[in-house]
């Protein structure tokens, strides 16, 4: 799960966890690990938009991503319902949701061209994730020099 910008710019590595973990879960330490990539670099995300998947819709997540600072932009997960919740619409702008197929899915398209990464030959995930780090620096790299 990593975290880029609207440059395609990898700002925080990815957050591990087992391959039966749901995903929602993983937020907390990935905006955890946000906020100390941020403060090392100085970065202020202070009132940006966080544009997540519908996974991560949820009163807890939507909650940590305000009280960061940021303005959460994640579509309204149904849950098989057919009438629409009562209470405050949640906000979201279809637009943004748009504008992160342009970057995550391009960051990702970029890092299946690394082929360590694509078929995974590492026994050690220790030494995947070290190249995954290498793919993410070259990724940026791109940016910065070309």
């Amino acid at each position: 799960m990593p975290f880029c910008d609207r440059n395609c710019n990898v700002i925080t590595p990815f957050i591990t966890a087992p391959g039966n973990r749901n995903e929602t879960v993983l937020l907390a330490p990935a905006i955890a690990s946000l906020k100390k990539i941020a403060r090392l670099v100085g970065l202020n995300l202070k009132k940006s938009i966080m544009s997540l998947d519908g996974v991560y819709n949820s009163c807890r997540n939507r909650k940590r991503i305000f009280n960061f600072g940021m303005m959460p932009n994640i579509p309204e997960n149904k849950r098989n319902r057919k009438k629409s919740k009562r209470g405050r619409k949640q906000t979201f702008c279809q637009k943004i949701f748009k504008e992160r197929f342009r970057t995550i899915e391009r960051i990702f398209a970029w890092e299946d061209k690394f082929k360590r990464l694509l078929l995974r030959f590492e026994f050690h995930s220790m030494n995947h994730y070290a190249m995954k780090t290498i793919a993410y620096s070259m990724i940026n790299l791109r940016h910065f020099c070309g």
